[in-house]
């Protein structure tokens, strides 16, 4: 069971116009079938007129399994069960509005691509301010032309579509890669760079405590001497300015 979320007049005049065959219009447009490719499938223009000659077009398109009866109109329900009528026969189909407020597109049944194939006329009331219709001569054919249209260029779009993914996967891929590959080079380079550091840092701690070592031993030799030397300068002085015995003063009387 369908349902449709429509309100108000306008519901009730779409609704009036896909509950009952409508009136044939007064002109019929003849249709010639010129298939024209789309990026994943196929389409053709279709001008409806009406009793006033004031055109109205769609446009059938397929992707070589489906095909799809689209169009532009003003106002629309967001989800509708209409009927469009083939031969003032009516065959109903699921209505859905697009993002873009005024195209609708609605997917045609088997039973109504199968009224199409027998050409006629087709008429659809509720596309504008009054019906509007076409002749389908040739719609076999065209059909059949459509969908053979649409199933090689879906083929094509779909092999296009993956070897685009198929290259963004390897680029991804490479990409994480060389994104992993430069963080171990970076880990190594870091690593290496601190080992290089800590060596550093242990020749520059050793060599402190080398300089350091040789500056006491220096200082120790440098001391050694000045003591051999005031130890020999005291020989001399001994050996050469021997001290004389003190005697007292004169004029110094010891008592005995």
């Amino acid at each position: 069971m369908f349902r449709y979320f429509v309100t108000g007049a306008f519901a009730a005049a779409m609704l009036a116009g896909a509950s009952h065959a409508a009136p044939a219009a007064a002109t019929n447009s003849v249709f010639t079938w010129i298939i024209s490719p789309d990026e994943d499938s196929c389409h053709t223009d279709i001008e409806l007129l009406g009793r006033s000659s004031n055109p109205a077009q769609i446009s059938l398109a397929s992707d070589g399994q489906l095909i799809v009866l689209k169009f532009t109109k003003d106002e629309m329900p967001k989800r509708a069960f209409l009927a469009i009528d083939i031969d003032k026969k009516p065959y109903s189909n699921l209505l859905t509005r697009m993002e873009d407020p005024k195209v609708g597109t609605m997917v045609l049944s088997d039973e109504t691509v199968s009224a199409l194939r027998k050409g006629g006329t087709l008429l659809i009331a509720w596309l504008g301010d009054e019906p509007v219709s076409a002749k389908l001569a040739g719609a076999q054919q065209g059909l059949n032309d459509l969908k053979v249209c649409g199933a090689q260029v879906n083929v094509q779009y779909r092999a296009q579509v993956a070897a685009r993914q198929e290259a963004k996967a390897r680029a991804e891929a490479e990409a994480r890669a060389k994104r992993l590959a430069d963080e171990q080079i970076a880990l190594v380079r870091a690593q290496k760079d601190a080992a290089e550091a800590q060596a550093q840092q242990v020749a520059d701690e050793t060599h402190r405590q080398q300089v350091e070592a040789e500056a006491k031993r220096q200082q120790a030799e440098d001391d050694q001497r000045a003591r051999d030397a005031e130890a020999q300068r005291q020989e001399y002085l001994q050996r050469y300015y021997p001290q004389r015995p003190s005697y007292p003063p004169p004029g110094y009387y010891r008592p005995y």
